[in-house]
């Protein structure tokens, strides 16, 4: 099995799917148009795609000439709830919506490299394609794989990348074990005895109490975790009082922790706890913890890693980034699919010039330069682990 590299020609209809799917993105779990779009393009080349798995989820197979074994290609499709500030051409047509993170370029790649392969047989094995709905939050490969249907496309080992504006276009990184941090949600709700501005004896000061409890999860993770053990608890939202002369008989504080360990999660959230208990007690009010793990770490195995390694120095213009790579504290739900069978995930370097913006930025734009790459990439792992003879 040799594959060709896709020409120009190829990769500019990728980019003009790829700005399609900017134009029009969709929230997690109502990627209705978006599955339907890459419904649409599978069964053109030739595909008989399932979708509606985990939701909004498609899963396209492709059978080789001889038996051997079934590996899975996954992109994310969803968008973010934010409102484009960048003027292009291919803008997001819907407000509050927009591709802030890359998916859209996810999804183009993964769908040059299913119709670049959709005429070949001579390998020996079955590639899944799989487009997944709702990694933004919402757990989307959770839902995959609890979908009834899931365990019929018999997938062994598994694959995936992210665009990572961290790294120049032509780069990549690929870490073995921990690369991406468990995820857990929390909320804190604080409730006492409001009452007049001026006469603060007659009340329990939950805004005094909030600002102390903010202030003790600051400097949690410096007597809990290692230095060489990244643990991060971020508050991202305070909610108390509507006026300038009165004491709020309620509170609320929420935020994430990000964790790389499960022992160092666990003792995060026990210090959590007992820095409520301590301010609850300090103050005399109710104050109540709602502690919720989201997403465990991203673990890279590493036959899988060295699978990516071997494709990637063959792809041409793309190489390894000189600089090792550390665990990034944001999270992802690929994580399920490697708590359950063998994978990896990569890095795929799309800085220039043009791209400087961060993901989640309302200016994020994927990088088109980088379509080629990703194709070649896939292309070039099916190669590898199936096509021998």
């Amino acid at each position: 099995m040799t594959i060709r590299y896709p020409d120009s020609q190829f990769i500019d209809t990728a980019i003009g799917w790829r700005q399609h799917l900017h134009r029009h993105p969709e929230l997690a779990f109502r990627e209705f148009e978006t599955a339907a779009y890459v419904t649409e393009r599978l069964r053109e080349a030739g595909y008989e795609p399932h979708f509606g798995i985990g939701g909004t989820g498609v899963v396209a197979l492709l059978h080789g000439e001889r038996p051997g074994p079934t590996i899975g290609l996954r992109a994310d499709m969803d968008a973010l709830p934010l409102t484009e500030c960048a003027q292009r051409e291919h803008r997001s047509t819907r407000d509050g919506v927009m591709h802030a993170c890359g998916h859209d370029g996810h999804t183009a790649m993964l769908l040059g490299a299913a119709s670049a392969l959709a005429t070949r047989r001579d390998f020996a094995g079955t590639v899944a394609f799989v487009f997944q709905p709702a990694e933004e939050g919402e757990a989307g490969a959770r839902a995959m794989l609890e979908d009834p249907r899931w365990p019929n496309f018999g997938i062994e080992r598994i694959y995936g990348l992210h665009n990572w504006p961290d790294l120049p276009l032509g780069q990549f990184a690929v870490l073995e074990g921990p690369c991406m941090a468990a995820s857990d949600a929390w909320d804190i709700h604080l409730r006492g005895r409001g009452g007049h501005a001026g006469w603060p004896h007659r009340t329990q000061d939950t805004a005094g109490a909030t600002a102390a409890l903010v202030g003790a999860l600051s400097g949690l993770t410096r007597r809990i975790a290692a230095p060489t053990d990244p643990a991060v608890i971020t508050v991202t939202q305070i909610h108390a009082g509507t006026a300038y002369n009165v004491i709020p008989a309620e509170a609320h504080i929420a935020g994430t922790v990000r964790t790389l360990q499960p022992d160092t999660q666990a003792r995060i959230r026990e210090a959590m706890e007992e820095a409520a208990r301590s301010v609850a007690t300090l103050y005399g009010m109710e104050i109540e913890l709602d502690y919720r793990p989201q997403y465990p770490v991203t673990f890279n195995h590493a036959a899988e890693v060295v699978d990516l390694r071997r494709a990637t120095a063959r792809v041409a213009g793309l190489h390894e980034s000189e600089i090792p790579p550390t665990p990034s504290m944001g999270a992802e739900d690929f994580s399920f699919y490697t708590q359950r069978l063998p994978g990896a995930y990569l890095w795929l370097g799309v800085q220039d010039a043009a791209h400087p913006s961060s993901l989640h930025s309302c200016a994020y734009d994927f990088n088109d330069a980088a379509i080629g790459h990703g194709i070649g990439l896939w292309l070039t792992l099916v190669e590898d682990l199936l096509g021998g003879k």
